[in-house]
């Protein structure tokens, strides 16, 4: 796997790279947003990794910039802070996972085999190229579109993942671990409140602006999509 690591802290980065290049990954290392972003445009990369904190860009505005571009590579964030404001901004700008300061390298190499491999799962994932229609809502998978109404939405690479799961579902129940397991990988807490998270960034897009919600809540089982 190819890694982009981008840390200003010369020591983390290195670190960091040493780690990976351990497990046989291939990494490049970049300490600014600026160049960082460059580099993305040029450059095609498995995974990417990027500290929220960066010298001439953001690591918040880099993955909002990187998204605009790119919805399929799986972000991982790192941060010295770890209040909720922060991942929920840090996945609203499209970061697919969240490490708090200071972390083990074995649990950073575990998030980022984890956001590889359901990376290579969806890209191979069968039934692709599908249309998906419930209600007014229409899913192109092979383009990773979403329409309501004919109007396009924009959903980051999680969110999309979430609604497609519960389409294809049809009306039945999913629970929140189900939903972790499938989106994230069985590495991933099943106790963190990241599916709450983004089942309100998805109401928030796809519901509230159509002023007609089909994203329910079974309190105590998981989430579906109201059918008609």
């Amino acid at each position: 796997m190819k890694i982009l690591i981008i840390e200003d802290d010369p020591t983390l980065n290195k670190n960091i790279s040493e780690a990976l290049s351990g497990e046989d990954h291939v990494t490049e290392v970049v300490f600014d947003g600026l160049l960082a972003e460059r580099i993305l445009r040029k450059t095609t990369f498995d995974c990417v990794i990027m500290d929220v904190n960066l010298p001439g860009m953001t690591g918040f505005d880099l993955c909002r910039e990187f998204r605009s571009f790119d919805a399929v590579t799986p972000v991982l964030m790192l941060t010295a802070f770890g209040e909720l404001e922060d991942k929920v901004k840090g996945f609203g700008c499209g970061a697919d996972d969240y490490l708090t300061k200071p972390f083990f390298m074995r649990e950073l190499i575990m998030r980022v085999n984890a956001l590889t491999r359901r990376s290579r799962n969806n890209i191979h994932a069968p039934g692709q190229h599908s249309t998906i229609k419930i209600h007014d809502i229409v899913i192109q998978d092979g383009q990773k579109k979403v329409f309501r109404q004919d109007e396009e939405i924009a959903l980051t690479p999680r969110e999309y993942q979430i609604l497609l799961m519960l389409c294809r579902h049809k009306g039945e129940v999913v629970s929140k671990k189900d939903l972790i397991k499938e989106i994230w990988g069985s590495s991933f807490e099943a106790n963190t409140n990241i599916v709450e998270v983004y089942i309100n960034f998805l109401r928030n897009k796809l519901d509230k602006p159509f002023g007609k919600n089909i994203i329910k809540t079974k309190v105590g089982y998981g989430y579906y999509l109201e059918t008609e």
